[in-house]
């Protein structure tokens, strides 16, 4: 402990032991790297408290115990990393169908297949789009420290119960596995009626808790049932995060562990004088749409940032809506991205910007925008510019080799 009251802690165990203090009554994991500190802390931690622990032979059988948990209205956590999540699928599209409150935390590592057991944010498609089979959304956090993910651990059950859904918290393995000084400042969710648990069937009517639904239009109004919970959730559970994007030339999207680099290349531009401004999505479904749009309503451009080949980058682009170029550096297997080469990649989109935006250009300066082929851009800007070969330096080559940021 700090002399200020900070712990230091790694980032699996201040998860876990926020968990616990959130009123966690029942854990289920298999062990896997790069989350494996939850599971042995839990398995410390929890039968201290009097609740229960199992460490299951596998992830399926980790998700379905769990679901049994969770259908007796219990407040349940379960952890892996990403092939084992990817296991545990098919029981999330169950819990989703039941509408069971859960809570997942996803620790991703490398992929795909076994691939690493470095750090990576490629399982957002699967964590935003459902991750398992059927019409149905979860809410996903993305804590952007180990201090916020002790604050995310609570509000994901709180989020879980209010709404009867699964929800995910969204790590990555350096966010697991580094460590932090962190105030703690647990809280602990209140508890909520759950009419619909099965808890025994003694002096009340029984319940029943399933996803089969035969007849088509039994399934057809469940399923629009969802939807509408879902657009609930959607008006009511965003969050994020914007620094300095009012006023920005040029805005960088990222979340998690790439969000604190990319915070890091930032401020590294800024130093030069560049106006940037960051924004970092904590849902990431539901995605912050109509807040990004704000954000860089005076932008000339966005950078998205990611520990993927691009994922994120299509929400951010659908909520853009072509508004403005998008362009994307990614690191991927493990690999992250280091605040110089993000500020680099800040750089050239600034140059690229502010080339399309030039009045010599002619009054269609996203015109360039949509040039594919830099030998183009010099053959039609030869009579402005006496030197075609300095345009290729300061922005349309960059803007060819990132062709995404006309998309």
């Amino acid at each position: 402990m700090t002399t200020d009251g900070r712990v230091l802690m790694k980032g699996n165990v201040a998860i876990a032991e926020a968990a616990i203090r959130a009123g966690c009554d029942a854990y289920f994991g298999y062990p896997i790297t790069p989350q494996a500190e939850i599971l042995e802390r839990m398995a410390r931690r929890m039968p201290e408290e009097g609740r229960v622990f199992v460490q299951a032979e596998s992830e399926i059988a980790a998700i379905s115990m769990a679901l049994g948990a969770a259908a007796t209205g219990a407040r349940v956590l379960v952890s892996s990393s990403s092939p084992g999540i990817s296991l545990m699928a098919e029981a999330m599209s169950y819990l989703a169908g039941d509408e069971l409150p859960l809570v997942l935390v996803n620790v991703m590592r490398g992929g795909p297949g076994l691939g690493s057991i470095g750090p990576s944010q490629a399982d957002y498609f699967q964590a935003t789009k459902g991750h398992g089979h059927g019409d149905y959304r979860i809410p996903v956090l993305a804590p952007g420290s180990i201090p916020e993910a002790t604050e995310l651990v609570p509000l994901a059950f709180e989020i879980a119960e209010r709404y009867r859904t699964p929800v995910f918290v969204l790590a990555d393995g350096i966010m697991g596995q580094a460590m932090e000084a962190i105030t703690p400042a647990y809280r602990m969710p209140p508890r909520t009626e759950a009419p619909w648990a099965v808890t025994g069937a003694r002096d009340r009517a029984p319940r029943v808790v399933k996803s089969l639904h035969l007849l088509p239009e039994d399934l057809e109004r469940h399923n629009l049932h969802l939807a509408a919970k879902a657009a609930e959730i959607s008006r009511h559970e965003v969050r994020w995060e914007a620094d300095g994007t009012e006023g920005a030339e040029l805005v960088v999207v990222a979340y998690g562990t790439a969000a604190r680099v990319a915070r890091s290349a930032v401020e590294q531009v800024r130093a030069d004088g560049l106006r940037v401004g960051l924004f970092r999505p904590i849902t990431l479904w539901p995605f912050p749409s109509a807040e990004l749009r704000q954000a860089t309503a005076n932008a000339a451009g966005v950078l998205v940032v990611e520990m993927s080949l691009g994922q994120m980058v299509e929400d951010v682009r659908l909520a853009l809506e072509g508004r403005l170029p998008v362009a994307f550096h990614g690191r991927t297997g493990g690999m992250v991205p280091s605040p110089a080469e993000v500020a680099g990649e800040i750089r050239s989109l600034a140059r690229a910007t502010r080339v399309a935006a030039d009045a010599a250009w002619g009054a269609d300066p996203t015109g360039l925008i949509e040039l594919q082929d830099e030998a183009d851009v010099v053959t039609d800007e030869q009579g402005a510019d006496p030197d075609p070969l300095s345009l290729v330096e300061e922005g349309a080559w960059w803007l060819h080799e990132h062709a995404g940021v006309a998309r």
